[in-house]
């Protein structure tokens, strides 16, 4: 993943300069003239190859002089927000919420784009002389900063109907675990309460949303269903199984919600790399990186009140994997995300660029369970680390290229290549590699139970699957050694790619998310890679060791650490 590092250093820098700072004053149309000015500057970076710091124009100074704001499509101004000088006494805590509320204010009236939408059905006018619309939340489990629950409300209003939303949850998942089943229960449960606060009737439907969402629909009698976006094969299995058991003459809309550049606007296929989708989505971010207008209290109420939800009950009752239990340092909830997201901008931003691959260094954002399960906009903290990182040069670009290319060309993965969790999925050249060498001898080979144990002779592999197990999170640099070794010690590609996953799935509060298919499938079967150096087990596939690792951080720290005892 490091090997177009240096390459592409100015092509980082200018993705996060791509969308100028909000909150500065506008000038008369100055968007396009602007994104051109930018797009060429990249170019010629690009083909110049030349190195580009703060002290030379690449942020700083240059930035705060910009001009010009985003829009939404149709024109509409984005908010003012005056960013804060450097200097200044430190923040209270609990910043990011006020200052983010007065954002969502001042982009009321902002036009949805509906390129972030496609029709699922061949209806697409609300049904006449029905009671509601609903908002079947999925993948995007929040109230604020969710453009699939943001249209659905304006088309409630337009319509001068209630606007309701609804969960499926399966009470019988013996594959899911306590830990999953909690962090989404309790981020639920805060999510009806700010529906009620606002006249939003929630409901939580038990069971597959085949099974049970066409019969709700029609026993509230609602005119129009609008839904998120996931790329993975069992919830677009969930959106057919809906659509076939919907009234032919009620419209049912996805909204991609979840990534900045709707999946299917960023490409129409299967990109290669990062190297071959990052253009495409950067010139893309001026239309779609705006500002989130408010979802406010509705104006139109339901004939009739929500059934309530016992949640306690709910979560002692369903049927999962008890033995996986939840985590003390992850709370679930949009706002437990935002204050995480607060404290990365506040404390670690700044030693980001520097330090993200060093598992001792607690630089990170840490994102990744709300990001997964919702509970927060990937968009809004790409929005919040432009707006308070001017003096972050080198941590900005970088934060933006995981979280934005790396994250977005994961989606378009596991949407146009339907064997996003097999070997089958992989490049000709990496197939034929890994076949090749499946045979070849091991020197250690495990079972699952013995790596899920952490029972091998690597103390710093066990100490990656320790913590793991016991915290839900492993970090970045460490997930790739870490699927890479499995390979190294089972007997086939198939084996290791089918038990990397399992353990993923398994115990990361990030779970079954097309992140972690792409980095397991990175790892053992080298998309979005090239081929390396040929070698025994691995053939192609890029290699890492121990003593890789010792050369870039200290090893005997982290195994100190984690290292079970």
């Amino acid at each position: 993943m490091q090997c177009y590092r240096f390459l592409i250093q100015p092509v980082l820098r200018s993705i996060s300069q791509c969308v100028p700072p909000i909150r500065q004053r506008q000038r008369p149309n100055p968007v396009h003239f602007h994104v051109r000015l930018r797009l060429q500057w990249c170019a010629s970076m690009q083909e110049g190859g030349s190195k580009v710091t703060a002290k030379n124009g690449g942020e700083g100074k240059a930035a705060s002089k910009r001009k010009g704001e985003p829009v939404e499509a149709g024109g509409n101004k984005q908010p003012k927000v005056v960013p804060p000088k450097e200097g200044k006494k430190k923040r209270e805590q609990g910043w990011l919420e006020s200052e983010v509320a007065e954002a969502r204010r001042g982009a009321q009236g902002v036009k949805f784009n509906e390129r972030r939408l496609r029709h699922l059905s061949e209806a697409q006018k609300v049904k006449q002389g029905t009671q509601g619309v609903l908002y079947w939340m999925s993948r995007d489990q929040r109230v604020q900063d969710n453009w699939a629950l943001i249209y659905a409300q304006q088309v409630a209003v337009t319509e001068e109907l209630p606007l309701h939303v609804c969960f499926c949850l399966q009470p019988q998942s013996p594959d899911a675990t306590l830990r999953e089943y909690g962090f989404i229960l309790k981020g639920l449960e805060e999510i009806a309460k700010e529906c009620n606060v606002l006249g939003i009737e929630f409901h939580l439907l038990l069971g597959t949303a085949g099974e049970v969402l066409p019969g709700f629909v029609r026993d509230w009698s609602l005119g129009a269903v609008v839904t998120d976006f996931s790329p993975l094969r069992i919830p677009l299995k969930w959106v057919e199984d809906v659509k076939k058991g919907l009234p032919s003459d009620v419209p049912f809309i996805q909204v991609d919600a979840h990534n900045i550049v709707p999946c299917w606007v960023a490409s129409d296929k299967q990109e290669y790399s990062a190297r071959t989708i990052r253009g495409k989505i950067t010139k893309l971010l001026p239309e779609f990186l705006t500002q989130f207008p408010l979802v406010d209290k509705h104006p139109h109420c339901a004939s009739k009140p929500a059934k309530p939800v016992d949640w306690a009950h709910t979560l002692s009752t369903v049927e999962v994997d008890r033995s996986v239990g939840a985590v003390e340092w992850a709370r679930p909830g949009t706002a437990a995300g935002m204050a995480m997201l607060e404290s990365f901008v506040d404390a670690r931003l700044r030693d980001y660029a520097s330090e993200r691959n060093n598992p001792n260094s607690d630089a990170l954002s840490q994102l990744s369970p709300w990001i997964h399960f919702g509970h927060i906009s990937a968009q809004r903290a790409v929005l919040q680390v432009q707006r308070d990182g001017p003096n972050r040069a080198q941590s900005v670009p970088a934060f933006v290229e995981e979280l934005v290319v790396r994250r977005e060309l994961a989606d378009n993965f596991c949407f146009y290549n339907k064997n996003y969790d097999k070997v089958e999925g992989a490049s000709d050249w990496a197939q034929k590699t890994l076949k090749d060498h499946a045979k070849d001898p091991r020197q250690y080979v495990y079972s699952r139970e013995q790596l899920e144990k952490a029972k091998t002779h690597d103390k710093l592999w066990n100490a990656a699957q320790y913590q793991m197990v016991t915290e839900g999170k492993m970090h970045g640099f460490l997930r790739m050694y870490w699927a890479k070794k499995i390979l190294e010690w089972t007997s086939s590609p198939e084996e290791a790619l089918a038990i990397a996953i399992y353990l993923n799935d398994r115990y990361e509060l990030d779970g079954r998310d097309p992140n972690g298919f792409v980095g397991c499938m990175w790892s053992i079967c080298g998309i979005h890679d090239q081929g390396w150096q040929e070698r025994p087990v691995f053939g192609k596939i890029r290699y890492m060791n121990y003593a890789g690792c010792t050369r870039k951080f200290n090893v005997q720290q982290f195994e100190k650490q984690y290292c079970p005892k």
